[in-house]
């Protein structure tokens, strides 16, 4: 019975480190590898995008966001993932993030907005894009990708903080 006291002992310290170790490898290996990936992603869009148009500055506006002038539209055929970093495609897929079914419509770097040119890009999911924008506005890009990987762990895609303030422009725009 003493053995496998012990043995039970060792597993659940075994399982806490790994638990532990884990998270610090995020935070400290893969996390920064992904900032600097969007950040350079950022800029590559603030390049090449569209700026909104008079109507579309108007919604930044109106959900508060700065410097709307600053946000530019990025059409492509993905949204961008760096899928070249096997860490970063590990923890995406294992995240939920991307993965075998999972289409990314739309995403946030910054103040580019990288869009599916085949996704309806309608007043609502306007806006539900803008206010990530003011999110990472609010805070900074580092912080605001370091608490949604938190959040996608803790709570899943649909009841992340950051998703459920995005949601509900969503809800607020949607008669537009």
């Amino acid at each position: 019975m003493k053995k496998i006291t012990i043995a039970l002992a060792f597993l659940l310290a075994l399982v806490g480190a790994v638990i532990v170790f884990h998270q610090n490898i995020i935070s400290s290996v893969i996390l920064p590898q992904y900032i600097d990936w969007a950040s350079e992603t950022e800029a590559a869009g603030v390049k090449v995008g569209e700026p909104l148009n008079e109507a579309q500055l108007a919604l930044a506006r109106e959900i508060g966001i700065k410097s709307p002038e600053k946000v530019r539209l990025v059409y492509v055929d993905a949204v961008p993932f760096p899928y070249h970093n096997p860490m970063l495609k590990l923890v995406g897929e294992a995240t939920g993030f991307i993965g075998d079914g999972i289409i990314n419509n739309a995403q946030v770097f910054g103040y580019s907005i990288y869009v599916r040119k085949d996704y309806p890009l309608n007043t609502p999911k306007l806006a539900h894009e803008l206010v990530h924008v003011l999110q990472i506005e609010r805070a900074s890009l580092k912080q605001v990708i370091t608490q949604h990987f938190a959040d996608l762990v803790n709570y899943g895609y649909d009841n992340s903080p950051l998703e459920l303030e995005a949601f509900e422009a969503n809800k607020t725009y949607s008669n537009r």
